[in-house]
């Protein structure tokens, strides 16, 4: 069986909202790409919020679903976090945090009236947002005379890199990101080329 080749994930931040019984929940849903991205939205948001009641969150990161994280911060265990994962893992979505901020309305929901509450918010502001398809990508320095800058660029654009950062001086080079699906192709086919010197990137 092939590894898959690409993952699921949104590439802009969305904000949704959602009321029951004078509660309000808002929805921030954000792409992330490691766990710092992660806590600098939450404090941002309990600086936007700090009269909010609870700031709950669930997120998910990595191509293997491995790192993951759920919170109900002070809500009744697994009312908040657990149906706000729930929600991103039925869309299979990866690289993405949703935090949800509930003010209380003075009504006490009850715990199957929370779990509706943060299930349906985060359903809308999945919505909201497009899903994108990205390729799963092994990331590579490329090292190479100037000379040989338009074989390099070609290659790497024929077979759909992502430039991640280039240094085109009289020795160039590019950190990019190779699709797994064509990892061994574009390996083979820059080292074909003479004094091209390519080392993965951990």
């Amino acid at each position: 069986m092939n590894e898959a080749e690409s993952y699921k994930t949104i590439d802009q931040p969305a904000v949704a909202e959602y009321k029951d019984r004078g509660s309000k929940f808002l929805a921030f849903a954000n792409p992330i790409l490691k766990v710092e991205d992660f806590k600098k939205q939450l404090q941002y948001l309990k600086k936007e919020h700090p009269k909010a009641s609870h700031h709950c969150f669930a997120y998910r990161i990595g191509t293997d679903g491995n790192t993951f994280r759920v919170s109900d911060d002070g809500e009744p265990a697994g009312s908040a976090g657990k149906p706000i994962l729930g929600q991103i893992d039925s869309k299979e979505l990866t690289n993405i945090a949703v935090i949800v901020v509930r003010y209380f309305g003075g009504s006490l929901l009850g715990v199957p009236g929370l779990i509706n509450s943060y299930k349906t918010v985060t359903s809308l502001v999945l919505q909201l947002t497009p899903i994108v398809k990205k390729q799963i990508e092994e990331n590579y320095i490329v090292n190479f005379d100037y000379t040989l800058v338009n074989e390099v660029m070609i290659i790497l654009k024929q077979c759909n890199c992502t430039i991640i950062s280039q240094d085109m001086q009289l020795f160039c080079n590019i950190a990019t990101g190779i699709p797994k699906s064509r990892l061994t192709e574009v390996l083979y086919r820059l080292k074909e080329l003479q004094n091209v010197d390519t080392k993965k990137l951990v």
